[in-house]
């Protein structure tokens, strides 16, 4: 009996329990604790999916952040490399240094040269000299009748001359005695390949010795020059070393030649040994019509093409200009050779590595002025005496 009731107790507690688990089961606070736990366990997984991403990408960013540091430095070295064209009279000076670290800080070389030329003539102001005006940085004026030498600057060194190398081109054409009416051609051989300067003669043009040689020295034709070497006997290896033979028969002991348009910066030579240059081209007629001629016109293939002289002075009527060659390649500068009759005295007046075309007419002018008030001083001395 007693037994009897302890298991009706027991069941009725067991039957109680079973009631709460199950009411507690379809409690919603139990539902959503229960989804809140399953989304959190599913959420780790594309945490972690994140997290390797986030790592990827900062592995990238920090790549990427290497290369463009390492461009970066790259570029700071290609800029600070000085740019090419450095005028010629700076180097072996004291202001050489000066000259590259303005480069490398990105002036343009026209600008250093510019610069230059200011301290030169700042420099020729403070010691005395008349030239102090000149802007060029190689001056070099000559009495011709007295050989006394007028002005100098920069005078003592070999430099690139450019197409001043056309005055021995022709003279050594013109002392060959090679016919001028011969008829040659401009061919391929003849293009500029150096400095791929641009001409108006195009291949395949045919025209005289003589007109080859008055387009040389008038307007500085690249391509006939070169060809007038290549008609030479022997070829050009043949013509060159006429070059250099009749440098030495001049007494031209500082001048080398290895071309014959002046294209190569390998042609050097002083101011000094272009004025026996100058002394002897003057010497001959055809050379002389041929620098000082206003322009020339030429046909070829039926049409007529005219060419002018690179020097403006020769139109001038104040000037009497016994032989003139220009010139101008980047590591000569620009470049203006001349013998004039100055108050009925030959002078002969070098001016190289200017940094302008206008630069060197002016410089030009500017020395014929010195030499006239030069020798007016002179004569009222005498006058005085």
């Amino acid at each position: 009996m007693r037994a009897g009731r302890l298991f009706s107790l027991r069941k009725v507690c067991l039957t109680g329990l079973v009631s709460l688990s199950l009411a507690l089961v379809s409690s919603p606070s139990f539902a959503q604790s229960t989804t809140s736990s399953t989304q959190t366990s599913k959420a780790k997984p594309s945490q972690t999916k994140k997290t390797t991403q986030n790592t990827s990408a900062s592995k990238k960013s920090t790549a990427t952040s290497t290369q463009s540091k390492s461009k970066t430095s790259a570029n700071t070295k290609q800029k600070k490399a000085a740019p090419g064209g450095t005028p010629q009279g700076t180097r072996g000076s004291k202001s050489t240094s000066t000259t590259q670290k303005a480069l490398a800080a990105g002036a343009t070389t026209a600008a250093v040269a510019s610069a230059a030329s200011a301290q030169r003539a700042q420099a020729d102001r403070k010691s005395g000299n008349p030239a102090s005006a000149l802007r060029s940085n190689v001056v070099f004026v000559q009495d011709l009748n007295s050989k006394a030498v007028l002005f100098a600057r920069n005078d003592d060194v070999a430099r690139p001359i450019a197409s001043i190398t056309k005055l021995m081109t022709a003279l050594v054409v013109v002392d060959a005695k090679q016919p001028l009416d011969e008829m040659l051609q401009v061919t391929q051989d003849d293009v500029d390949v150096v400095k791929f300067s641009r001409s108006r003669l195009a291949v395949g043009v045919r025209l005289s010795r003589g007109d080859m040689l008055h387009l040389a020295l008038m307007s500085s034709e690249n391509r006939a020059a070169n060809a007038l070497g290549r008609y030479y006997p022997g070829g050009m290896p043949a013509f060159v070393a006429a070059m250099n033979n009749k440098a030495r028969e001049l007494g031209m002991h500082d001048s080398r030649f290895v071309e014959p348009t002046g294209l190569s910066s390998a042609n050097v030579s002083t101011p000094r040994d272009l004025v026996k240059l100058m002394q002897a081209t003057a010497a001959r007629p055809s050379i002389r019509y041929y620098t000082t001629n206003q322009q020339h016109e030429i046909s070829t293939r039926g049409h007529a093409t005219l060419f002018r002289n690179t020097n403006m002075l020769v139109t001038n009527p104040n000037w009497d200009i016994r032989v003139s060659k220009t010139g101008f390649i980047n590591e000569a500068g620009q470049c203006l050779v001349m013998v004039a009759r100055i108050n009925n005295r030959d002078t002969a007046i070098v001016l190289l590595n200017a940094d302008g075309k206008g630069t060197r007419i002016g410089d030009a002018v500017k020395i014929r002025q010195l030499v006239q008030n030069r020798q007016a001083v002179a004569m009222s001395r005498t006058d005085l005496n």
